[in-house]
């Protein structure tokens, strides 16, 4: 039986979040704030389905969809508006761990092994409505799709018959105790669609029925039980919390049996309140969650290293870490981390973008245009070029520094963060 998903899905058109694929009417202005319900509520998944109808409209889904990626925490399947490879190519390259291919489309059907073989088997899914298109193409689905998106949830059986994959349900319009007999079938692997949608906050106690029911859901797994810690002397663990992205320690918390469990359970870092004597969900009240990206325990089985995304910040103040009191410091050049010195200095540009300076050459750039900026790149570039050919490699040195000034500055002008560029790399 293959591990169940609860994944509700964005319906995006012209900008907006709508009911469905033949229903537009509005039900989220910003979509982004769909990603944060969903993922607060435990989604295991999110699927977004561009339904733009102009090649306008196409690109801006896909800058919205680059969007919905960069916030959630957990894996956006795009979908929609697919007409060859390079429209999977660019879901992809949105930040989308994987692609649907819509199969009631012949010309989806025949793109399937190029992007397959291009991308890899495991980011293809097809969706389709008709289980006799899977078998009518079942030597190319078997071959080149990971997964499958069933549109009609009447047909749960006529699937299970013509193919081995797993395939997730599109359920529009069910009770929620009937959804326990969607997955009581061996090869469902998943549920979305409005169902889903109009009930997103009851997701955790859908898990916990699935549990209960020794249905398999997704959850963090433990190599080691709480029996396994070597607790204070008042029956906790301490927990040191770590930024994932940058180490910065962030807060220091305490955690008993059931914490620890919630936290394996939904993702999210659950804690024990020595103060208030109750288990407290981190980022319940303010928003400011932190989404589990790894547990480690110390030599002696007695403290753990928790490394999180941070939403907003950690400390209650309203500082992003806790540790900002200096008690005292030794004067020492502390070594440089490569990407926050780029952060730092996008900052800086990102500031003069906001509030100008007078006489500053970055709001002179700014002022000038992206003809301008365009053109002393293109020098910079050649700079560089001509340093390469000097013996001093200090020449290469200080010209790759001007020319990724000249590029920072670019990428403010439209709106590329360091981020976009390191995910667009590792999805390469």
């Amino acid at each position: 039986m293959f591990i169940k998903k609860f994944v509700p899905c964005i319906y995006l058109y012209q900008t907006h979040a709508v009911r469905g694929l033949e229903d537009t009417q509005v039900v989220e202005t910003d979509p982004l704030r769909l990603v944060h319900k969903y993922m607060e509520n435990n989604a295991d998944e999110i699927i977004v389905f561009d339904m733009s109808e102009t090649d306008e409209e196409h690109e801006i889904a896909i800058d919205i969809l680059k969007e919905i990626a960069k916030e959630s925490e957990v894996d956006v399947i795009g979908g929609g508006n697919i007409k060859r490879m390079e429209d999977v190519k660019k879901i992809l390259y949105a930040g989308c761990a994987k692609a649907i291919l819509d199969y009631s489309l012949q010309s989806n059907i025949d793109i399937t092994e190029e992007v397959s073989l291009k991308f890899g088997k495991e980011k293809i899914l097809a969706r389709f409505d008709d289980p006799t298109v899977i078998s009518d193409n079942a030597e190319v689905v078997d071959k080149y799709v990971s997964s499958l998106i069933l549109m009609n949830p009447h047909a749960i059986r006529e699937t299970m018959a013509v193919t081995q994959l797993p395939f997730m349900v599109q359920i529009n319009n069910i009770a929620l105790n009937k959804l326990l007999e969607i997955f009581a079938y061996p090869s469902v692997n998943g549920v979305t669609g409005n169902t889903i949608n109009d009930n997103v906050n009851e997701i955790q106690n859908l898990k916990n029925l699935c549990i209960e029911n020794d249905i398999p859901i997704v959850s963090l797994k433990s190599a080691f039980t709480w029996e396994s810690f070597k607790l204070g002397p008042d029956g906790l663990v301490p927990v040191v919390v770590q930024d994932y992205r940058t180490d910065e320690v962030l807060m220091v918390a305490y955690m008993n049996k059931e914490a620890f469990e919630n936290t394996l359970l939904t993702g999210k870092m659950t804690y024990y309140s020595r103060s208030r004597n109750e288990l407290w969900l981190k980022g319940e009240t303010s928003g400011h969650y932190q989404y589990v990206k790894s547990l480690t325990a110390d030599c002696d089985m007695d403290t753990i290293l928790a490394k999180v995304s941070q939403v907003g910040v950690a400390c209650h103040t309203g500082a992003k870490s806790c540790f900002f009191n200096e008690i005292t410091k030794k004067d020492y050049q502390e070594p440089d981390n490569p990407l926050m010195v780029f952060e730092e200095v996008m900052d800086v540009i990102k500031d003069r973008k906001i509030h100008p300076k007078e006489g500053s050459y970055t709001n002179y750039l700014f002022d000038k245009g992206i003809d301008k900026i365009l053109k002393k790149l293109g020098e910079e570039a050649t700079e560089i070029v001509i340093a390469a050919k000097n013996p001093n490699a200090n020449e290469v040195k200080y010209e790759i520094s001007d020319f990724l000034y000249h590029m920072m500055v670019l990428m403010v002008e439209k709106g590329v963060s360091w981020e976009d560029i390191t995910t667009e790399l590792a999805n390469r």
